[in-house]
């Protein structure tokens, strides 16, 4: 029997066209919305924290593959809403990103250039060359893609304006990185040799200014905005990442106490409460209908 007819048999047609594909996997991360936005980030918040603490044994603490599968599952809200989107241009543009990231990264280890002398604390999976880690577009894109959309949603018709666009989400960017690095470096995802705000040097920063604005312009040149805008439109899901992001990161600067970046990661909450996309009925989910059942 045909490959295909298994699959119908046991309840599944694979998709006959793209446009079948992304109904799909729009209804997929509908069903599933709060428990890749919430559940997802809290639980990994909790055993990230029980990892630097020292809670959980060795083959969990840290474990590689659950922080990578963790972070893929809470990228489905945004993988999804881009799906279709995805053209020769804009896979043009990944790949060009894809090949910075793990360039300048590989510059940054082994040179301290641009972001300053750091080592990884923990394993991340797969290295390059055994060095970057292979999940870095997958760490990466994202951040600088949320902080895109969610100044699209923001400034409107003034995001029409290519300097107020690019330095608006050059911005955002900076602000997501000033709450996620000094998260990452309190849970010893990785170290510096210099500790200024709170435990990242400035230098950092200033490497995030030249890696956002090259991100921030590919993605720009890349991708349609035109159907970004329609995608966020039909997927309010589509910057559920980001929520992910403040609850994780968030939480685990709470945690340490570092204030600045949990002020910093309410501030990005406020803005994405402001585009007003979350009021969303748990009934929908899979999870609330299990709950109300």
């Amino acid at each position: 029997m045909a490959d295909g007819e298994d699959w119908e048999l046991a309840g599944w047609a694979l998709p006959e066209t793209r446009g079948d594909a992304t109904a799909r996997f729009d209804r997929f991360v509908t069903e599933n919305r709060f428990t890749i936005a919430v559940v997802f980030p809290l639980v990994g918040a909790v055993t990230l924290l029980a990892s630097a603490e020292g809670l959980l044994p060795d083959p969990l603490a840290f474990n590689p593959y659950f922080v990578l599968f963790g972070t893929f599952v809470m990228r489905l809200p945004l993988v999804a809403g881009v799906f279709p989107l995805v053209d020769r241009r804009a896979g043009l543009a990944l790949v060009a990103l894809t090949l910075y990231s793990y360039g300048i990264e590989l510059v940054g280890v082994r040179t301290g250039w641009p972001y300053g002398e750091f080592t990884y604390g923990v394993d991340l999976g797969p290295m390059l060359l055994g060095e970057v880690p292979f999940g870095l577009p997958v760490f990466f894109f994202p951040l600088v893609l949320n902080a895109y959309l969610l100044v699209l949603l923001l400034l409107g018709d003034r995001a029409a304006s290519t300097a107020v666009r690019l330095l608006a989400t050059l911005s955002t960017v900076m602000l997501v990185d000033l709450v996620l690095d000094p998260g990452a470096v309190a849970i010893g995802f990785w170290t510096y040799d210099v500790a200024q705000f709170y435990g990242v040097p400035w230098q950092n920063y200033a490497g995030w200014l030249l890696s956002g604005s090259v991100a921030v312009l590919l993605f720009d040149l890349g991708f349609d905005r035109a159907g970004l805008r329609q995608r966020l439109k039909d997927c309010p899901f589509m910057l559920d990442d980001l929520v992910s992001f403040i609850l994780l990161w968030g939480g685990i600067n709470l945690f340490y106490a570092n204030w600045v970046p949990v002020g910093l990661a309410a501030l990005l909450g406020a803005g994405l409460l402001w585009t007003d996309r979350f009021d969303f009925d748990l009934s929908e989910t899979r999870l609330g209908r299990a709950v109300w059942r």
